[in-house]
């Protein structure tokens, strides 16, 4: 029997989060911190959205956190943690400083470091007759990232008359994609590839990619990557503890069938209903869902603007992928591999090679040419138990290669295990590529695909990062923060930015609009707040506590092995 809970109950909340990726987290720490009533409903049975984490036969994976930039002291992702009351529970290890990102265009090989002026500099070793070239062209996307981050700072009459020219580089290059840029400025096409190779972290061609956002992508990494310690749970368990300091609620397993709307035309959100048909009101709504989902299914087309019909029409959403999880018992430095990541594609047109991979069957061909690799237990030397290593490798597909399975529930038919099953050897052929011998040492395999992407996460057509990262899906194209229907908000990938940073700045974004306040004022960093930050590379300077965490570790795998001997 359906149990209605009174808008005046106990149960009734100041606001009512749907899902619990970074963003909506984020939002929630701000909420509750302000006195408000907060309680964030995880269709999951764990709560972070793609930054969550799983374990396989005891080792452990999470499928969208790879690396996080803007770390260091001062910087806008330390200062986020900071301000969000979490750098005390968070441990990060920075990768490899000399190659946080390992590039394999074909044979050829560059290192990104985590430097900029060495960037340049190695740049300008390998390509020599590009060397002004690639110095104005850096440069420029330094200055136009710079501009970008400028501009909600931008206050007061003389300031914003000067805008033109304080943002005169952001404003210049604003509407045109990576390709119309760096075709202006490079000529030589293995530098556009190496420079282009991380349009990946947008999941679009450099003719669809925003060069702006690609601009604030690079910026984001200038100084290199690093991984938190217990992966993306981690974060997202530090997350759920602020939440909970400030009395705020999460529950997971408790999916949200529709938001419940009142009022003239239906266009007044005062809650939510769940799948078990139990309502809970609230004076407000935030969605850290899709975009899609959010409105489609959770409001209902019925109850949208013909405006907003006709743009939810029109939206492309990102692609979506296949993520190889693989647990191994080989020595995988001997092989190459430290805790930067590895990017790797044929040499040959990057938007050519977009097409094809995003277009074409993916059964034909034996190995997947461009792949993203990632040895989480190099990124996070506490979670090495001696022996086996976890690397996490991931293709981009289109969805339609699994739109025949969409319907299937969790008991997967068999023509879709086998297909499963083919793709997953044809993704272990493209890693050999990468790590020589890799076949011969995998202990344990799993890969997750467009459905699972859907059965987890509940997005779009499996999608990875929300709407399409195209010039006519982000900035002032993008969806809003607030909707049109009253008390609903929206925070997440489609809304600010992508990535685990994006989708918590996002968060707090949507928290200063309903607190009207400025987003800083919930980001101010705390004096007694401050992140640990270790070398992945070097255990030097690992404390006593990590020291006895990683032997630990290794003692039990002993242990283990000596009992079945």
């Amino acid at each position: 029997m359906q149990n209605v809970l009174k808008k005046d109950a106990k149960e009734h909340y100041d606001t009512i989060i749907i899902g619990s990726g970074a963003g909506g987290l984020a939002a929630g720490i701000c909420l509750a911190r302000a006195g408000q009533k907060v309680l964030i409903l995880e269709q999951h049975d764990v709560p972070g959205g793609w930054c969550h984490s799983f374990y396989l036969n005891g080792h452990r994976f999470t499928p969208g956190v790879h690396y996080v930039g803007l770390l260091g002291e001062g910087e806008a992702t330390n200062n986020l943690y900071r301000g969000l009351g979490i750098a005390n529970d968070l441990v990060f290890f920075r990768m490899n400083p000399d190659a946080y990102e390992h590039v394999h265009i074909g044979e050829e090989r560059f290192d990104f470091p985590a430097n900029f002026d060495e960037l340049i500099h190695r740049l300008s070793v390998r390509f020599p007759k590009e060397k002004k070239r690639i110095d104005k062209y850096l440069n420029l996307i330094r200055l136009v990232s710079e501009e970008l981050y400028s501009m909600p700072y931008i206050k007061g009459f003389w300031q914003k008359l000067t805008l033109p020219y304080r943002t005169r580089h952001f404003g210049k290059y604003g509407l045109f994609s990576v390709r119309r840029v760096i075709n202006w400025h490079i000529k030589d096409p293995l530098l556009k590839n190496i420079l282009n190779i991380q349009c990946g972290d947008h999941g679009v061609q450099p003719r669809k990619a925003a060069f702006v956002l690609h601009s604030a992508l690079m910026y984001h990494y200038f100084q290199g990557g690093y991984y938190p310690m217990g992966g993306g749970g981690a974060l997202i368990k530090a997350m759920t503890n602020a939440l909970k300091r400030h009395n705020g609620e999460i529950k997971t397993s408790t999916a949200v069938r529709k938001i419940l709307l009142e009022g003239e035309k239906r266009k007044k959100a005062i809650g939510v209903q769940l799948e078990n048909g139990d309502q809970l009101f609230a004076n407000r709504i935030i969605s850290n869902a899709d975009v899609g989902i959010t409105y489609n299914t959770l409001v209902g087309r019925d109850n949208l603007s013909a405006r907003l019909t006709k743009k939810l029409d029109k939206t492309v959403y990102s692609c979506t992928s296949l993520m190889l999880f693989l647990t191994v018992d080989m020595d995988v430095r001997k092989a190459g591999l430290d805790s930067g990541n590895i990017w790797m594609m044929p040499n040959r047109d990057a938007d050519d090679f977009y097409d094809e991979i995003l277009g074409a069957d993916i059964v034909k061909g034996d190995a997947f040419e461009g792949m993203f690799i990632s040895c989480t237990t190099l990124k996070d030397p506490s979670s090495f138990d001696g022996k086996h290593h976890c690397i996490e490798a991931i293709t981009f597909i289109d969805y339609q290669s699994f739109g025949k399975f969409k319907d299937e529930k969790e008991q997967r038919s068999q023509e879709y295990l086998e297909f499963k099953e083919k793709l997953t050897q044809k993704m272990i052929n493209g890693l050999e590529k990468a790590i020589p011998g890799i076949s011969n040492h995998i202990v344990h395999q799993e890969l997750g695909t467009p459905i699972t992407n859907e059965y987890y996460i509940n997005t779009t057509d499996g999608n990875v990062y929300g709407t399409e990262k195209s010039l006519k899906h982000i900035g002032p194209f993008a969806y809003k923060a607030k909707s049109e229907i009253e008390n609903l908000y929206l925070c997440g990938s489609s809304i600010l930015s992508h990535g685990v940073a994006g989708a918590s700045h996002s968060g707090v974004d949507t928290a200063a609009i309903i607190l009207e306040c400025h987003p800083d004022e919930l980001k101010e960093p705390m004096e007694d707040q401050q992140l640990r930050i270790y070398e992945a590379e070097d255990p030097t300077n690992y404390p006593e506590w990590m020291l006895k965490k990683i032997n630990v570790r290794k003692a039990k795998l002993q242990a283990r092995e000596k009992a079945t001997v």
